[in-house]
């Protein structure tokens, strides 16, 4: 695949966060109770910088899980014979809680509906939100996010691709065909 396009340079990335994170924090009255839960695999970074900062803003760090959705796709058997399993490991119960899903792509929603299923099986949550870096539109099922860093139309056949520091040694998205 060739890249097509860069939508978003690393300052862009930083200006979506620190946007996204100070949504988080009005929209929740602050961060009491609040949880954030990285999906696997950029999703984690992302929710790290996340709770940078709102702590830089609050204060206080909200706390922040990985969670790994391997087992609840519904395409399992599409993806290979033998699913590679990761660990989800969430530092407190989401009982009760405020959790953030956080991811770096919003498409379909199947993933999306797959971390919900693995959050409902951690426990009962007060309320689920959903962060994303970039929405790039084409659901098949009827879910969309409370916070967005990037809105980007695209055609079906074409791919977005977050690259994150921690992940691939910079800070950009692009659109590949």
């Amino acid at each position: 695949m060739k890249e097509k396009a860069q939508i978003m340079d690393a300052d862009q990335i930083r200006r979506a966060l620190t946007r996204i994170a100070h949504e988080i924090i009005e929209r929740n009255k602050g961060i009491e109770g609040l949880m954030l839960l990285g999906i696997k695999t950029r999703g984690v970074p992302l929710a790290e910088r996340l709770a940078e900062l709102i702590e830089s803003i609050e204060g206080h760090r909200p706390p922040v899980g990985v969670l790994d959705i391997s087992l609840y796709r519904d395409d399992l058997t599409a993806v290979g014979d033998q699913p590679v399993l990761n660990s989800t490991s969430v530092p407190e119960s989401v009982v009760g809680r405020s959790i953030v899903l956080v991811d770096d792509v919003l498409f379909t929603g199947r993933t999306v509906r797959a971390a919900l299923d693995a959050v409902i099986d951690l426990g009962r949550p007060q309320l689920i939100q959903l962060a994303i870096l970039v929405d790039r539109g084409h659901r098949e099922l009827p879910i969309r996010a409370d916070y967005v860093g990037k809105n980007v139309p695209t055609a079906k056949r074409e791919v977005v691709a977050v690259q994150l520091q921690e992940t691939d040694g910079e800070d950009r998205v692009v659109i590949k065909e």
